[in-house]
């Protein structure tokens, strides 16, 4: 009998990998996708998928759709990755940020304990948590310092799934990911932004790009590298948490120096405006993860590195907006 699973924000960037991973490994994969005014979107990393899914609409501040869709998928592993994910929005709109990334996840766990109790959980936790921690690299013993509303609903979402572990004796673990992108990444992202707004000038006419901190430090990894540690914390013996990192850091500035050049494109400098609307109220200056726990728990091990996954961000992300020819570099 194949095993089950259920994914909350399937239609995003991680879920849509996962997903793919999912099926490749004979599981039946159902999908929770919120209702929008413009539903096609929501499904869009999906489709060449989507006849291989069982997907129905919910939200996870909606209890009444997440029991029914638990109930009628009856999953062995959740897979909790819905989210407002985006930093500095939270700071825009804290309320919506919090209901969903905390409260969202409180629904979840409690839908999970009260139908499920048996299933799998798995929570996407984030290196935002840490904030300005004065310790580096970050592991999981680490002082978390939160700097954003973001950061802390998902700091209030990773402390109440390690209370529903002990209490409600759930398998329920948090997956603390670092930075990780891929050509699926949304464009409002600063990978994905920068990327595109180099072939923009490229290829589109555009004279500037406008950003925001370019002195910001992230260790960077593939989305695809990252899902897959989602599916091994579920297959282990026992619940825990771990960061997934690379342990290699890199900043904004080096990101743009490595994405203008490999488009020919010369000095970055030439073409960056600095626009405070991009500067976060409280700046997170530097991420660097130690993922040792999961490279021995797990046997984990990244395959990308930072500059494959920017050359597979230009070239995919070149293909889908301006039709390139580029290969590889």
């Amino acid at each position: 009998m194949k095993r089950k699973a259920l994914i909350t924000g399937i239609g995003g960037q991680d879920g849509s990998y996962l997903a793919e991973l999912l099926l490749e490994k004979d599981y039946e994969v159902h999908g929770l996708i919120p209702r929008r005014s413009t539903p096609e979107t929501q499904t869009l990393r999906i489709e060449h998928i989507a006849n291989e899914l069982n997907l129905e609409y919910g939200d996870v501040l909606d209890l009444a759709s997440i029991n029914k869709a638990i109930i009628s998928s009856k999953p062995d592993e959740i897979y909790h990755l819905a989210a407002q994910s985006h930093v500095q929005i939270s700071f825009i709109e804290p309320i919506n940020t919090t209901s969903v990334n905390a409260l969202g996840t409180l629904n979840m766990l409690e839908a999970t304990s009260e139908f499920v109790p048996k299933a799998r959980f798995y929570n996407a936790s984030s290196s935002e948590i840490f904030g300005n921690t004065p310790d580096s690299p970050i592991n999981e013993m680490s002082r978390m310092i939160p700097c954003s509303p973001y950061a802390a609903a998902k700091l209030y979402a990773y402390h109440l799934t390690k209370i529903y572990r002990v209490s409600k004796n759930l398998f329920a673990v948090n997956g603390i990911l670092f930075n990780h992108e891929s050509p699926r990444r949304g464009l409002n992202f600063v990978t994905a932004k920068v990327v595109k707004g180099a072939l923009d000038i490229k290829y589109g006419g555009k004279k500037v790009l406008e950003l925001g901190n370019l002195n910001a430090i992230r260790d960077w990894g593939h989305a695809k590298d990252y899902v897959y540690t989602m599916w091994l914390m579920l297959q282990q013996k026992k619940p825990d948490d771990y960061i997934i990192a690379t342990g290699k850091e890199h900043s904004v500035m080096e990101l743009c120096d490595y994405t203008f050049k490999s488009l020919g494109l010369g000095n970055y400098q030439k073409y960056i405006k600095i626009s405070k609307k991009y500067i976060r109220p409280y700046e997170l200056e530097h991420l660097k993860g130690n993922a040792s726990k999961a490279r021995r728990n797990l046997g984990w091990t990244p395959k990308y590195s930072f500059e494959d996954i920017i050359d597979e961000m230009i070239i995919e992300i070149g293909k889908r907006f301006y039709e390139t020819k580029i290969d590889s570099f």
